[in-house]
Parts: C-alpha cells; structure tokens; sequence
C-alpha cells in the first residue's frame, strides 16, 4: 500500500516539521491543504528547499480565484524548485464558500471545471493556449522549464469523474469510503480515461484516523472536526452511497490493527495512494503518525 500523510499548519516552520518528520518515517507524499491559513504552494517551494525525497502535493487548491495561467506558472515554479515532487491537487470548493466568501458565482461546475483543466493541462504540458470557453478564457503562453506535475482534481459526482478521466491525472477524495471507491469512483474515471487513450488515472484517498483506545473520545473528536461535511451535497452524497447517515462515521479508530486493516481495505478497492488525514487530541497525533508508519515497513 502506498501511504501518504495529511497535514497542515499556520506556520511555515510548524509544517515543515510535519513533513520533516512524515519525510524521515518514510511515507510517500504528504499534502496540505489551500484553506484559510497558509498558501499551500509557497509553503511547499521554500520547504522543499529543506526537506528532501518525499513527494509534496496540494489537497486542493479551489480553482475559481486563481487563473489557470496563473496556477500553471505558480506549479510548475514549484516543480523546478523541489527537483519534480509536486502533486497538483485541485478543486472547484463549495458553493457556500465561492459565493458567500468570495462573491462568485458557482453556476456550471462541470462547465467550469472543464474549461479549467483544458487551459491548466496544455499550459503545463506544451506551454501555450487559445482557447475561449464559455467560463474562462486564456490566450496566450509561459515559459517556466520543469516538468509537468501530475493533475488530481477532487471529483466524485459521475460527471465530475468522468472529466478528470478524460483530461486530468487522478482524483483526491475525501469523506468516500472504500466501497465507494470500488463500486463508483474507480470504475467511472478508469472507463473515461481508458476511452480518451490516458493513462490508468491515480485515485488518492484520504481518510480520517486516530489510533485510540478510547472509542468514545475519538468519536467526539470525529464528530467536532468532521461534523460539518455531511451538509455539503457532494460528500453528503457519497457518505449516502456508502451507507453512512453522519459524516463522523466514516473516521477509522481504534488499535493500530484496526485502523491499518481500515487503510487496507481502500488500497483493496482501488486507490492508488492512501492518505492518513491524522485527527484527535495533539497529544495523539504524533504517535499515530508514527505507528502508521510501520503499515510502510510491512508493506
């Protein structure tokens, strides 16, 4: 199982040890979030300066206030500067958060999206673009030499999956279980990109644990930090079609056994990484981190 590890921070220096210490134990990719405290990309330019071997990937960066023109020249200066270890993790965000915080309009997602990836893939694969979508517009080129980053795009919807797999990378899940993995996610994004002649696309899920034993107290911290997301259409969704009524309950804890048999079961149902997003008491987290890592030693 490949496995990686979620983290964040309001400091450069503080997520630099995270990935400091993830980078020493031995995972394969850490990511970060574009949220409201640290910018994801210049944090991971200057700490990969710092921080050597470990792939750096964003989880994700909302696509309607940056530009893909912009985006394209910000990932691939990062690119060049960590030696090619940038994982582009994308996102549309939510509606609450497009319109209510930034005043945009959040009509035709899929519409959006699409005309997104098709400036954002040939800039960062060829170098230039004309094109002139119903949604964003982009005339014209860059010149930044490093390779392109691979593209994952937070899609879950069949619309959503479908495109990816028609234009992108991969997928970033979040709050998806594995048997919706299996029968929803990897099976529609693998058909689009099998029918668009891509490459087999990557399916990154990250999933929230805690090695515990106490059950109840890391069901209160479930419930506080991931309590919300069941309100939002797209992982209320796939919570339903995993069969869970709260969003907390997708959350693997307990005993080390336990939670590594949990990761297991979504590298068994088709993602191609695995990312442990660490939650509970800051006392905990580190140990967690650091007993994970042994699912990397017997792997």
């Amino acid at each position: 199982m490949k496995l990686g590890i979620f983290g964040s921070a309001r400091s450069v220096p503080e997520l630099q040890d995270q990935v400091g210490k993830a980078n020493d134990l031995g995972y394969a990719a850490f990511w970060t979030p574009q949220i409201f405290n640290l910018d994801a990309l210049t944090a991971l330019a200057v700490i990969s300066s710092s921080v050597p071997d470990i792939r750096l990937g964003t989880s994700v960066v909302p696509t309607f206030p940056r530009h893909p023109m912009m985006l394209a020249q910000q990932a691939l200066t990062v690119n060049q500067v960590s030696g090619g270890r940038l994982d582009l993790g994308i996102g549309l965000s939510h509606k609450p958060v497009v319109e209510g915080m930034w005043g945009m309009s959040f009509e035709g997602p899929v519409g959006h999206m699409s005309d997104y990836l098709t400036i954002l893939m040939a800039l960062l694969h060829e170098g230039s673009i004309s094109h002139g979508g119903k949604h964003l517009t982009s005339r014209g080129g860059i010149d930044v030499p490093a390779d392109p980053p691979p593209v994952l795009v937070a899609a879950l919807g069949p619309q959503m999956l479908e495109l990816v797999g028609k234009k992108a990378d991969g997928t970033s899940t979040w709050m998806t279980g594995p048997k919706t993995i299996r029968d929803h996610v990897t099976p529609v994004i693998n058909e689009a990109a099998e029918k668009a002649g891509r490459p087999q696309p990557q399916v990154v899920a990250a999933v929230p644990v805690c090695i515990s034993a106490d059950r109840e107290a890391a069901r209160e911290y479930a419930k506080r930090d991931f309590g919300f997301y069941g309100d939002l259409p797209s992982y209320r969704a796939m919570l339903d079609r995993e069969g869970l009524e709260n969003s907390w309950d997708i959350a693997l804890a307990g005993s080390y056994e336990e939670v590594a048999e949990g990761l297991q079961g979504y590298s068994d149902a088709g993602a191609t990484q695995v990312v442990a997003a660490v939650y509970g008491p800051d006392e905990s987290k580190q140990e967690t981190v650091f007993q994970l890592a042994k699912l990397l030693k017997d792997s």
